[in-house]
């Protein structure tokens, strides 16, 4: 690969290194463990699973409603990486923010919360669209799977300086560990700037076909086009259904885990500890992925994965001890960023390169959008029970439902994409 072109590829996949510490710190680790036990103080664990799902689930809708529109406006005028860096400076400046939220503030927490999750979501949009551009068809699986390498790594090795800050807040000068877990989402708002850069200065996006300037009636037009020429598409159509009921259950995995684990009475000590184990496994697991995606085929990883979190589900069930919890996390991390890289890698290729973002914003509704319904379903389920193993137990309907459709997705030869 020429020296540019490597230099884009590790520029564009340093992003994923930049916000998997939002990803990790915030969502997965710090914010679900700090709402319950420090910002939601007095209120019911039920009550504050369900407030937390319904968090996750209307930042979701947000970027549902908008992810199509702004991905058809980034193709026409040749945006996506100012799309991305707005987006990346509302979620910077928002994790930044929970640094001022005060123990009981709870409503306060949510709202910068959902503000940050729609940053996050939203950049990833235009993020996931530059796969096309600097990456060719013959290597789209590993590209892709380098960014989630590198951001479970990223993302590991600043949460494990954040656990630090908590366990050993006096090696920090911090008085505490509330006051570690407060100075990690800032920590998490510099990472995530400072390491967005280098896409921003080395990822070449291509001028777009037409020299006006994008307006939202022709980003409406081109959503028109689109919804006009469906069967041209119908392979990314049904992918996308697919995708919509599997990752659903995945990314419900990723939000609720640490909240699950602390309704069945396991210490929070031991969930860090697993989250860690994730973000490390996930790392050479990823690549592994990916080279599996070029030498199989992407469809036959994504069965696997699937089938794995049927596994992971039905034995989280049944868990009750710490040494159960690293079994768990451990086999998450031998599949999470595989079938994360390999969906998206196998979706770019069934997709027209001039329509990147746009279908790229159809993608990430589609997985912000079945976010919309796991966390809720778990939170609703578990209210409804008083029982959050029944709660974490509703999430298989997703994966069957998932692997009904996705029996029906042909993948494209590699040839085939533009």
């Amino acid at each position: 690969m020429p020296t540019t072109s490597r230099r884009s590829v590790i520029s564009w996949a340093i992003y994923d290194w930049a916000n998997s510490a939002f990803a990790t710190t915030v969502m997965a680790g710090f914010f679900p463990l700090f709402f319950k036990q420090y910002w939601s103080q007095g209120v019911e664990v039920t009550q504050s699973t369900y407030y937390l799902g319904i968090s996750n689930s209307v930042a979701s809708l947000i970027v549902v409603i908008l992810a199509p529109v702004l991905g058809a406006l980034a193709d026409n005028g040749g945006l996506r990486k100012r799309m991305l860096a707005s987006f990346a400076c509302v979620g910077v400046l928002a994790t930044g923010a929970l640094y001022l939220v005060e123990a009981g503030m709870w409503p306060f927490a949510i709202l910068l919360y959902a503000i940050a999750v729609v940053g996050f979501s939203g950049a990833n949009t235009f993020y996931d669209a530059l796969l096309t551009v600097v990456s060719p068809g013959g290597n789209r699986h590993r590209i892709s799977a380098l960014g989630f390498a590198l951001g479970y790594l990223g993302g590991g090795i600043l949460f494990l300086v954040n656990v630090l800050m908590t366990l050993k807040p006096h090696l920090f000068g911090l008085a505490d560990a509330a006051s570690g877990v407060r100075w990690s989402f800032v920590s998490v708002a510099v990472w995530w700037a400072v390491f967005s850069i280098p896409l921003l200065l080395w990822v070449e996006e291509p001028n777009p076909a037409s020299a006006r300037r994008p307006t939202l009636a022709g980003a409406f037009a081109a959503l028109g086009e689109t919804a006009r020429n469906l069967r041209q598409y119908r392979g990314a159509w049904l992918f996308l259904l697919a995708y919509w009921l599997y990752i659903d259950g995945v990314d419900t995995i990723v939000r609720m885990a640490v909240d699950y684990g602390l309704s069945i009475g396991l210490p929070s000590d031991s969930l860090i500890i697993a989250l860690l184990m994730v973000q490390f496994i996930g790392f050479p697991a990823a690549l592994v992925f990916g080279r599996l995606g070029e030498r199989y085929g992407a469809r036959r990883g994504i069965w696997i994965a699937i089938w794995v979190y049927v596994g992971v589900t039905i034995f989280a069930f049944f868990m009750d001890s710490q040494v159960e919890m690293y079994i768990l996390a451990a086999i998450i991390g031998l599949v999470q960023g595989g079938i994360q890289a390999l969906s998206r890698s196998m979706f770019s290729q069934m997709i027209p390169l001039e329509k990147s973002a746009e279908f790229f914003g159809f993608y990430n509704v589609v997985g912000k959008a079945a976010a919309i319904f796991g966390p809720f379903l778990m939170g609703w389920v578990t209210v409804t029970t008083g029982d959050p193993r029944i709660g974490i137990l509703s999430i298989l309907v997703l994966f069957f439902a998932g692997m009904i459709v996705f029996r029906k997705v042909q993948e494209p030869e590699p040839d085939q994409t533009a």
